[in-house]
């Protein structure tokens, strides 16, 4: 594989010197977990789940989840973290929903859906701090259905976006400019159908505290650069300070997802309405989120964030430092869903307790749900395990 066209993908060109890892993983499962949220309880609505096999309902921050996975469905063998967003479905004209598939990214290899993951190093190789065993952070809100309270030129705004493309080559006019920016990206789900697919892009907080692994809404441990965000850059490669309250710089933790809506474009809606719905009942896109558990083994990627240097993203030049495995062996990583449910092919309602809800107002849970997603869950409810901290973090230059 020959990742090296990436800067024409962020389509930056800049004076300043940048790296990131860039790579592939599988499906691992797909089912109503989310061990952030609703750690113990099934999830009131599917996501979808890459990384290591360690993956179940609590993700206790106990757990030793290196030691714990025999395998990840991540490109890097000592990548044993987990990476999950909500899923997508296509609103059939007669009411019916059915998921929308997942395929590869460009350049990142034959894997079974899943998604594209990026570790982005601040510029100029300035020095970053991996993160801690125990970490965990998500980024969005799956309530949402506008951004009328959100500052348009905040890099909350930029978090979050979908890239409808027209064609399918790397170099087209299409794929040119950075993600969250310019003419094919929205905040919202595209309104008109895309020819060649849909690309969600998620980014997260990259500024910590330097003291706890989690917090309550496993949010305000972290934090993004200050300042407003260049419109024409968006999140990707950009420059900026961490706030005093979180000054430690971490990865730029980045997802991409390649959602095939192509085979649906024959059957889109003769009123014209925009016909898919993420797994919350979503058809806005303001509410796509994701979650992410640290799982890296050892020092392996403060390894690679110190020395993997490639503004391309290539995980070849990382192979010194890094395991590469073969699509047959991320293919092969795969858990068994533990809901006894269907979550594919045609669907009466989305799974769970899910009815379609537009806005703008702010979704809502629904009460005295029968389905097994609301067992002991109430929407006043966070879940809340008790504070994890970690060492002070010591920031030391890359070598």
């Amino acid at each position: 594989m020959n990742w090296r066209p990436l800067l024409a993908f962020t389509g930056l060109v800049v004076p300043s010197v940048h790296a990131v890892i860039r790579f592939g993983c599988a499906q691992l499962v797909t089912q109503r977990f989310d061990p952030l949220v609703t750690p113990g309880q099934v999830s009131p609505h599917v996501h979808q789940i890459v990384g290591g096999n360690a993956f179940n309902i609590t993700m206790d921050p106990s757990l030793d989840l290196p030691n714990l996975a025999t395998c990840t469905t991540c490109r890097f063998k000592e990548d044993k973290s987990n990476y999950w967003t909500a899923v997508m479905y296509f609103k059939h004209p007669n009411g019916s929903f059915i998921r929308v598939p997942q395929i590869p990214n460009h350049y990142t290899g034959a894997y079974n859906g899943g998604m594209t993951v990026y570790y982005i190093q601040p510029p100029n190789f300035e020095p970053v701090t991996a993160f801690r065993p125990g970490f965990r952070m998500i980024t969005g809100n799956p309530m949402l259905r506008n951004y009328d309270k959100i500052d348009p030129e905040s890099p909350e705004a930029y978090s979050v976006s979908f890239r409808c493309w027209e064609t399918t080559g790397f170099f087209d006019q299409d794929n040119m400019s950075p993600p969250g920016v310019g003419n094919y990206d929205t905040i919202h789900l595209p309104k008109k159908k895309c020819p060649a697919g849909i690309r969600a892009n998620i980014f997260f907080p990259s500024c910590w505290d330097g003291v706890n692994l989690d917090s309550r809404d496993h949010k305000s441990h972290v934090a993004f650069m200050t300042g407003t965000v260049d419109s024409n850059r968006g999140l990707f490669f950009r420059n900026g300070t961490c706030p005093s309250t979180h000054p430690v710089r971490i990865p730029l933790l980045f997802y991409e997802t390649y959602w095939d809506t192509r085979p649906f474009n024959d059957m889109w809606p003769t009123d014209g309405s925009q016909p898919f719905v993420l797994s919350m009942g979503d058809p806005t896109g303001y509410g796509h989120h994701g979650d992410y558990v640290f799982g890296w083994e050892g020092d392996s990627l403060q390894r690679a964030m110190d020395n993997c240097r490639d503004a391309f993203g290539d995980p070849s030049t990382c192979a010194s430092q890094l395991t590469i495995l073969s699509d047959a062996e991320i293919n092969s990583c795969t858990q068994k869903p533990q809901i006894n449910e269907r979550v594919d092919g045609y669907l009466d309602k989305l799974p769970g307790c899910n009815p379609i809800q537009p806005g703008p107002a702010s979704a809502t849970m629904i009460a005295n749900c029968d389905a097994v997603s609301t067992t002991g869950f109430s929407p006043s409810r966070t879940a809340a395990p008790a504070e994890v901290t970690a060492p002070p973090a010591v920031v030391t230059p890359a070598v």
